[in-house]
C-alpha cells in the first residue's frame, strides 16, 4: 500500500475540531454520532471500517472514548500535532463553560430559577443515558452472545458490585473464546452505503487501503519514547504540586486520584462516573451527592465530553476546601478544575500517540478486533447501570425511605418519549426540561 497523501489541510481540521468542541452536545453517544455523520458520511475524511476500528480501540481504553476517538482521527490526519489539536480543542470550550457554571452554581445556586433549571434537567439526563445505551445496543448487540455479555456486565456491576476493570477483562477473554470457537457470534451486519447521484459514493481520504505515513508506523523504539515522555510529564506535574503544597494537600490528592481514575476506569464517561462518585463524595468528601448529580446534569447540558463533569467536581472541591482563603474562592475553583482536567486527559493523549501506530498495524488481525467487539457489548450493560444509579437519586432524592418524586418521573417519561418515539435532539430535550423546571419553580 502506498502511503496516503494529506488531502485535509491542518487549518481546515483545526476549525472543524474547534467547531466540534462548541457543538458536541449529547454525551458520548451524541458526539460519536456527530463525528460519524460529519467525518464518515459527509466530509469523507475517513471510511466506515477505519472509523469503527478506531472506535473499538478507544472503547477498550480507560477514559473518554469520544475525545480519544477525535484525538485518534486527528493523529491519522496530521500526526502528533493533529492529535493534540483535535484532543485539546474537543475539551477546551467545555472546560471554560463548566468552570463558569460551577461559579454560578456555588455563588448563586440558591436562586429559585437556578434550582428549577437543575430540577428539570436531571430527569432529562436519566432519559438521555438510557437513550445512549439503547443506541449503542442497536449498533453492537446483534448476536445472542453479545446480548448475553451486556446482560452479564449489568448484573456484575449492579448486582454483584464487581470492579469495572474486572468486567472488561472478562469480556475481552470472552471475545477471544468466541473468536476461536464461535466467530459468527462476533459478526456485525455490514451497513451498505447509500449511493450518491453518480451511483458511486466518494472514496474516503483515509480508506480501507490507506497506509499511515512513515512517521506514524509502529516501532518499539517510538513506543518506548512516547511512554517515557508521558511518564516524565506526569511525574514532573504531580511532583511540582507535592513540592508546592504537600502530598496530603487537596491539590495533590486531586491530581493523584484523577490519575488513578484515568487509568483504572474503562468504558468512557458513563462508566467512570460511579467510580468518581464513590471517591469524591464518600471517601474524600469534596462534594455532596446532590452536587455530584447537579454536576452531571450540567455536564450533559454543555458541549464536550461528558467526563468534563470532573472539571465541575474539581471546581467545587477547590471552592469548598478554600484553597486560597475565603476571599479567593473563584481562583481556587479554577485551579482545582485545571488540575483535574490535566491529569484526567494526560493518559488519553498518551494512549493514542503511543498506541495508535500499534493499533493501525493490527487492523487485519481478528485476534485483536474480537475482544474489542466483546468489550463494546459489555459497556452497554455498564451504561444501563449508570442510568439506574442516576434515576434512583432523581426519583428518590432522599432514598427509598423518603418521598417518591412523581413530577420527576413525569419529566423523565416525557424526555424519554421525545428521544425514543419522536426523535428529538438531545439539546431540545434538555432545553424543554430546563424550561419546565424553571416554570415549576416559579409556580
Amino acid at each position: 500500500m502506498a502511503p496516503r497523501q494529506h488531502q485535509v489541510s491542518l487549518r481546515e481540521a483545526f476549525f472543524y475540531w474547534l467547531k466540534l468542541g462548541f457543538i458536541s452536545f449529547g454525551g458520548p453517544a451524541g458526539q460519536l454520532g456527530m463525528m460519524h455523520q460529519e467525518l464518515v458520511e459527509k466530509r469523507r475524511w475517513i471510511s466506515e471500517q477505519r472509523f469503527l476500528h478506531a472506535l473499538n480501540y478507544t472503547m477498550l481504553l480507560p477514559g473518554p472514548e469520544a475525545q480519544q476517538l477525535a484525538t485518534y482521527i486527528g493523529w491519522l490526519l496530521h500526526g502528533t500535532r493533529g492529535a493534540f489539536i483535535a484532543g485539546i480543542l474537543f475539551i477546551l470550550p467545555s472546560f471554560f463553560m463548566l468552570s463558569a457554571l460551577g461559579w454560578l452554581y456555588l455563588a448563586h445556586g440558591d436562586m429559585a430559577v437556578v434550582q428549577g433549571v437543575l430540577y428539570g434537567i436531571k430527569p432529562a439526563v436519566t432519559a438521555i443515558v438510557l437513550f445512549a445505551a439503547w443506541r449503542l445496543a442497536k449498533k453492537t448487540l446483534h448476536t445472542p452472545a453479545l446480548q448475553a455479555l451486556a446482560l452479564l456486565a449489568l448484573i456484575s456491576i449492579a448486582g454483584l458490585n464487581l470492579a469495572f476493570p474486572l468486567i472488561i477483562f472478562a469480556a475481552a477473554l470472552a471475545g477471544l473464546v468466541l473468536m476461536k470457537w464461535f466467530p459468527m457470534q462476533l459478526k456485525v451486519p455490514v451497513v451498505q452505503a447509500t449511493p450518491c447521484s453518480d451511483s458511486t459514493p466518494a472514496a474516503a481520504i483515509i480508506n480501507d487501503q490507506s497506509a499511515v505515513s512513515a512517521a506514524q508506523r509502529f516501532s518499539w523504539r517510538k513506543l518506548l519514547i512516547a511512554v517515557s515522555i508521558g511518564i516524565i510529564i506526569w511525574l514532573a506535574a504531580i511532583g511540582l504540586l507535592a513540592a508546592c503544597y504537600g502530598w496530603h494537600s487537596t491539590q495533590t490528592q486531586l491530581a493523584w486520584f484523577f490519575s488513578k481514575a484515568a487509568l483504572l476506569t474503562f468504558g468512557g464517561a458513563y462508566a467512570v462516573l460511579p467510580y468518581v462518585y464513590q471517591a469524591a463524595v464518600e471517601q474524600y468528601q469534596w462534594l455532596t451527592t446532590l452536587q455530584m448529580i447537579d454536576g452531571l446534569a450540567l455536564g450533559e447540558s454543555t458541549p464536550g465530553p461528558l467526563i468534563m463533569v470532573v472539571a465541575f467536581v474539581g471546581f467545587v472541591a477547590g471552592w469548598s476546601q478554600q484553597l486560597f482563603g475565603t476571599d479567593n474562592l473563584w481562583q481556587a475553583g479554577i485551579m482545582a478544575a485545571a488540575i483535574v482536567t490535566f491529569f484526567t486527559f494526560l493518559p488519553s493523549f498518551l494512549f493514542i500517540i503511543a498506541g495508535a501506530p500499534l493499533v493501525e498495524a493490527s487492523r487485519k488481525h481478528a485476534t485483536f478486533t474480537g475482544p474489542l467487539t466483546a468489550v463494546t457489548a459489555a459497556v452497554v450493560g455498564v451504561i444501563v447501570n449508570l442510568a439506574l444509579f442516576f434515576g434512583y437519586y432523581v426519583l428518590w432524592p432522599t432514598g427509598f425511605s423518603g418521598q417518591f418524586d412523581f413530577i420527576a418521573l413525569l419529566l423523565t417519561v416525557i424526555a424519554a418519549s421525545a428521544l425514543f418515539k419522536f426523535g428529538q435532539s438531545i439539546l431540545r430535550v434538555l432545553a424543554g426540561c430546563a424550561i419546565a423546571g424553571m416554570l415549576l419553580s416559579v409556580l
